[in-house]
């Protein structure tokens, strides 16, 4: 038993989302360096000196993600409306192929209204497909143009396999533990005669004669001086089963419901209307930080003031498929979005392809794509994560591109975010990432970490630059974000790293191409200088 609480006391460390927050660090990403001693982009001081007088003009700001919460309070008047289509009635009344497409689109659903909710990680499918192809032949006569696909198999085969095998083992070790949990909890119910109890009315059954009782009395007052709560039990259960049912399950195909053919990106007319989907937490939470309404009594502000949120959902509970976002972002392109946010990203992409055939759509289309560089803690330069703004043969694809790494609250050496990833070539900027307040479906708030914080936060300025200087192009957006960046470089900084007993220290500039954290004040006001100066 003493294994299994130590598995449950690290997941209740390692995955505990800040839900309270310290008055002063709620929107201490909106502060200022100089003024109020946090590492923020200085909105405060860009709203107040340099906007106030200042005229906006809306911008469509896309968000690819796993859905979002239309209905949330925070957001009425900030989703983008389809003007072209008439609601409710069945008929594609703009003829771009999607029926009813009001809010945006899910490319993962089908037009019976079914969803999925879970999916396999891209390691498992491609291990899958190339399991099939390679485990049941000579792999000793194959032809040369098979060697390069037969030694990713090989590489893949392990990655898989390792992964598998620890999903297995934490699924394997949590029934063990659910089954003192739940048999120690039951019995407490039964003597409290009441589901929810406290410590105290616990400690009131440690001087039971009944030895189960006691026994299950002391286990749980252990856990619960652990930090363990039945919500915590709740959210390490659906991990666990999550991971091993169906992420790592090989048989679970979730791609039926949608009844396309996700290698072939000429069937891109698939989907549903549904932009929130089953699940819909990770992106309300995006869509907040970069356009929640500033002018209400919560505290969840988001960074542009003038924007129209349009929902792409296209990211399950697991890995995302290169066609879904590939069609999305030519939905995005194709419908006036002006700027895409894409807070999500895996290691393999085996229709990368279709990707980056669409990153150039939308660049051609002058428009800007903002990519969070993932949380994995590692040298994007030295392993990609997906998607990338490289093609396979390691050449840019579109200069309409940022890729965000994570900073934390202090200019210190713990600057750049523990799990952030970064490079100096593949990450542009660093930008706030840590303990970040926004929204949550069925208007609730919270605060999160992760580059799918710092993502929006860059595209919140870059739609914030855009509505009050449109003549600005994506490019010039993109070159004004990154030359006013707080200059950090020379800092000494701890290396992210996911050993905690790590102490690697670099220079701050050695993360990312810039060597500097995003910063709205000095973006506002250089792009004050060049409209000003442009003619």
């Amino acid at each position: 038993m003493k294994n299994n609480l130590i598995i449950i006391t690290l997941f209740v460390f390692c995955y505990s989302v800040v839900s309270g927050q310290d008055k002063d660090l709620t929107n201490w990403h909106f502060k200022d360096l100089k003024k109020d001693k946090f590492a923020g982009i200085s909105l405060y001081k860009a709203y107040n000196e340099l906007l106030a007088d200042r005229k906006s003009k809306t911008v469509i700001v896309a968000i690819i993600d796993s859905g979002t919460d239309t209905t949330h309070e925070d957001l009425i008047g900030k989703i983008w409306t389809n003007k072209n289509e008439i609601p409710g009635n069945g008929i594609d009344d703009d003829h771009n192929g999607y029926i009813d497409d009001i809010h945006g689109w899910s490319f993962l659903g089908n037009k019976n209204g079914e969803n999925i909710l879970y999916e396999n990680l891209e390691v498992t499918r491609v291990f899958k497909e190339l399991k099939d192809k390679f485990e049941k032949i000579d792999t000793t006569k194959l032809p040369s143009n098979e060697l390069k696909n037969f030694e990713q198999f090989k590489k893949v085969r392990i990655d898989f396999n390792k992964r598998y095998n620890k999903a297995k083992t934490d699924y394997d070790n949590f029934k063990v533990f659910s089954e003192y949990y739940t048999t120690a909890t039951k019995n407490i119910e039964d003597a409290l005669q009441k589901k929810d109890f406290t410590v105290n009315d616990i400690k009131t059954l440690l001087n039971s004669t009944d030895a189960n009782l006691k026994s299950s009395a002391e286990y749980i007052i252990k856990l619960e001086n652990n930090g363990f709560t039945k919500e915590q039990f709740n959210s390490y259960k659906r991990h666990v089963e999550t991971q091993y049912k169906y992420r790592y399950n090989t048989n679970y195909n979730a791609r039926k419901i949608v009844c396309d053919n996700p290698f072939n990106n000429n069937d891109s007319i698939y989907g549903n209307n549904n932009v929130m989907g089953p699940s819909c937490g990770h992106g309300t939470y995006v869509a907040g930080v970069v356009g929640a309404n500033r002018n209400n009594n919560n505290n969840a502000y988001g960074i542009a003031d003038d924007v129209e949120l349009m929902i792409l959902r296209v990211v399950p509970d697991g890995d995302e498929r290169d066609k879904d976002v590939a069609n999305a972002i030519k939905y995005a392109a194709n419908n006036g979005a002006r700027v895409i946010n894409m807070s999500f990203g895996k290691d393999y992409s085996p229709q990368k392809k279709f990707v980056d055939e669409a990153i150039k759509y939308a660049s051609n289309k002058g428009v800007l794509l903002i990519h969070a560089a993932g949380n994995e803690a590692e040298n994007s330069d030295l392993k990609w994560h997906f998607p990338i703004n490289k093609t396979d043969s390691n050449n840019i694809i579109t200069n309409n591109w940022i890729e965000v790494g994570a900073s934390s609250m202090y200019a210190n050496k713990h600057l750049p975010a523990v799990f952030s990833n970064y490079g100096q070539k593949n990450v542009d900027i660093f930008a706030p990432g840590v303990s970040i307040y926004s929204i949550e479906p069925g208007n609730k708030f919270s605060s999160a970490n992760g580059t799918s914080s710092a993502c929006p936060v860059v595209t919140g300025i870059a739609a914030l630059i855009m509505s009050y200087f449109p003549e600005l192009t994506a490019l010039e957006v993109k070159e004004i974000i990154l030359n006013s960046s707080t200059k950090l470089g020379n800092k000494k900084v701890l290396l992210p790293s996911k050993d905690k007993s790590k102490k690697t220290k670099t220079k701050f500039k050695q993360l990312s191409c810039t060597g500097g954290v995003v910063n709205a004040y000095s973006a506002v006001k250089m792009a004050i200088d060049k409209t000003e100066n442009k003619w």
